[in-house]
């Protein structure tokens, strides 16, 4: 029978629905601040110049477009595996639902190792005796641990760090505030673009470097099923917490174009811990550095446990639809937590790591850790337009008094940008579509373990996918 919580007719699950509307609004906020602004703000100003703060806003705007089908299809379905099981339901393909889903975990699966030698890089300016590979794994299997003690606080610790990373972009936006109050800020810097191009490129090229930052909402939808009221909640805490990461990020640019000549940020390679040493506040340099070592150190690790939680439960719920094998399906017997997911994200994430660390060591050029993070622009971009997509198609199917519908012209627009971003990037770097050929060939494997050896007690009339055959 249905649970019903508090009017909310919501199917069984064994996961735990404790994430309330409010949590769910900072999870949704904490991850699409995350680190990102902290190391990207520099080459965005690098390709456009002070008016950086025009391609954070049509990126956040695009997203966010992205994010009205994610909150209409959560509605629908409110059940872990997001994006995947969307495509399931509307094509029933279980190729191209695969498909989707190694597209989800090669890209968080990227971004978690590219995130964990950015943490060791920070931990660094702290202390730098540990070798920065130990401090990465170390990292990793610690979030694994806390998300294997359970949802509830897992996101607990979320809205914690959320709290301490806007603490310190909003230090950064403090300094602008004193920049102004000194009489000392040219707002025409706002409308420079410093390029000898088209500025109408230099902005999708920068929209298209900070992408990246904009991710991150739709791993929300992967914690559905552990929502108290997902259909009441999910629409207004996905589209309130994307537009409140909006209004920062605008915010956080302009005060840091405003701050620091935009060649100095541009070439910087900590550019918000520069605006803050700009000399604008009264402390020591000293102090400033390790007390924004610290919050990058937090705004890394609340994203990074985000992509944790995701994995997990995108192996779990497409272990439900029959898409992966059975066992990622299993949960621990009493803190109710998908720990062969658990387990398996973390070996490739390490897997990843000590690949990145080793390759240099042997001569070989290639920083895999970054190379896989231009790869998750390209996955995430075909992710979010299969889910438009998808919500387009499953439009007037299975809905109630209670489904969210996002407006179709926005949809339309949203899918639009999508498909030119993901044009452009596969246009400046061509060499990402081998590397996700190479990743879904990889996944590959499990798709293929689980069609031939996979369950058998699926009744003959119905189809991988369909509610009879979860298990």
């Amino acid at each position: 029978m249905p649970a019903t919580i508090e009017h909310e007719k919501l199917d069984d699950t064994d996961l735990k629905r404790t994430i309330t509307g409010r949590l769910l609004f900072f999870y949704v906020l904490g991850d699409v601040l995350g680190s990102g602004i902290y190391v990207l703000i520099g080459a965005v100003a690098a390709a456009v110049g002070g008016a950086f703060w025009i391609a954070f806003l049509i990126g956040i705007s695009v997203a966010t477009l992205t994010g009205l089908a994610y909150a209409e299809l959560v509605t629908k379905y409110p059940r872990a595996a997001g994006s995947s099981l969307y495509a399931n339901k509307a094509f029933g393909k279980p190729a191209l639902t695969f498909f989707v889903t190694v597209a989800m975990l090669s890209s968080s699966f990227a971004a978690a190792g590219s995130l964990a030698a950015g943490f060791a890089g920070y931990f660094a300016e702290i202390w730098s005796a540990p070798p920065a590979l130990l401090v990465s794994l170390a990292f990793v299997i610690m979030l694994s641990v806390v998300n294997f003690i359970g949802i509830t606080e897992s996101v607990l610790a979320n809205l914690a760090m959320t709290v301490v990373e806007v603490t310190g972009l909003l230090i950064v936006m403090l300094v602008g505030v004193i920049v102004i109050a000194q009489g000392d800020a040219d707002f025409g810097v706002l409308g420079q673009f410093d390029t000898s191009g088209s500025p109408i490129l230099a902005i999708v090229s920068g929209v298209a470097l900070g992408f990246f930052a904009m991710t991150g909402f739709e791993n929300a939808a992967n914690v559905a099923e552990e929502c108290t009221h997902p259909r009441r909640t999910f629409p207004k805490a996905l589209v309130g917490g994307m537009v409140g990461a909006g209004i920062i990020y605008v915010l956080v640019s302009m005060s840091a174009a405003l701050a620091l000549p935009i060649p100095e940020l541009a070439a910087s390679t900590a550019p918000l811990l520069d605006v803050v040493e700009s000399g604008v506040l009264p402390l020591p340099v000293g102090v400033i550095t390790i007390v924004f070592a610290l919050i990058a150190m937090t705004a890394i690790t609340n994203t990074t446990l985000v992509a944790v939680v995701t994995q997990s439960r995108i192996l779990y719920g497409m272990a439900k639809e029959d898409v992966v094998p059975n066992v990622f399906s299993k949960l621990h017997s009493s803190r109710r937590s998908p720990w062969v997911g658990l387990v398996f994200s973390a070996v490739v994430v390490a897997g990843l790591l000590v690949v990145g660390a080793v390759l240099p060591k042997v001569g070989i050029d290639v920083n895999v850790v970054e190379r896989l993070a231009a790869v998750t622009v390209v996955l995430l971009l075909f992710v979010y337009g299969m889910v438009i997509v998808s919500a387009l198609k499953l439009r007037g199917q299975d809905e109630t008094d209670e489904t969210y519908r996002a407006p179709t012209v926005l949809l339309g627009v949203g899918l639009v940008g999508n498909a030119a971003l993901l044009a452009y990037v596969v246009y400046d770097d061509p060499a990402s579509l081998v590397w996700s050929a190479g990743l879904i060939a990889v996944g590959g494997v499990l798709f293929v373990l689980e069609y031939f050896f996979g369950s058998t007690d699926r009744p003959a009339d119905k189809r991988r996918g369909d509610p009879v055959a979860t298990r």
